[in-house]
């Protein structure tokens, strides 16, 4: 059975070290631990990578496409390749978790988060994993839009990097062990000191 990671995140430089690209960034990681690149894929408006975790086949994916509009590439890619929707990995920020908190879990409401509700509406179903990553709040009255397409400050590097590695070692668990044991060994409030 094969298995796509939706890496959420906008496209671009520009985005590349923001707090809503961090699905993007686990990603990136996990690609640059099996030793493979992400490509583009022909016909589809994503960039990607195959992987084998214990004999499953494992789709790396990043959308070319504004994250609000990604799920209809991460769908197609799932179609072309037979991954149901159970076997979709959505990782992606979440301000409505405290900075460095992880958390993993099936199903759900998209919570205003529009590179979820893109993705469920593509997939036609709420139904699939989701690792989410926190990002915090914004400080005062700012925009939630404005806060997730700001770089993280220097002082947060290493609790970022902290959080990349743990969400990396959540799908790998979602993959080779089930959402339960990825729950128990991953599912954390805060950064881990």
């Amino acid at each position: 059975m094969s298995w796509l990671v939706a890496g959420l995140g906008n496209p671009g430089d520009s985005y590349a070290r923001t707090r809503h690209n961090v699905g993007s960034m686990v990603v990136d990681q996990l690609a640059r631990e099996e030793g493979e690149r992400l490509r583009k894929v022909r016909f589809v408006p994503v960039e990607a990578a195959e992987i084998v975790l214990d004999g499953e086949r494992v789709w790396l994916v990043r959308s070319l496409r504004w994250m609000n509009e990604s799920g209809p590439s991460y769908a197609s890619l799932a179609t072309k390749h037979g991954v149901v929707p159970e076997h979709v990995i959505s990782v992606h920020d979440d301000i409505d978790l405290p900075f460095g908190a992880l958390r993993v879990k099936i199903g759900g409401s998209s919570a205003g988060h529009n590179g979820l509700r893109s993705l469920q509406q593509a997939l036609r179903t709420p139904e699939f994993l989701r690792v989410r990553l926190g990002v915090g709040r914004p400080p005062g009255r700012q925009d939630p839009a404005d806060f997730v397409l700001e770089p993280f400050a220097k002082r947060e590097e290493p609790d970022v990097a902290i959080l990349i590695d743990g969400a990396a070692g959540a799908v790998r668990s979602l993959v080779r062990e089930g959402l339960a044991r990825a729950q128990d060994r991953f599912n954390r409030a805060g950064p881990r000191a």
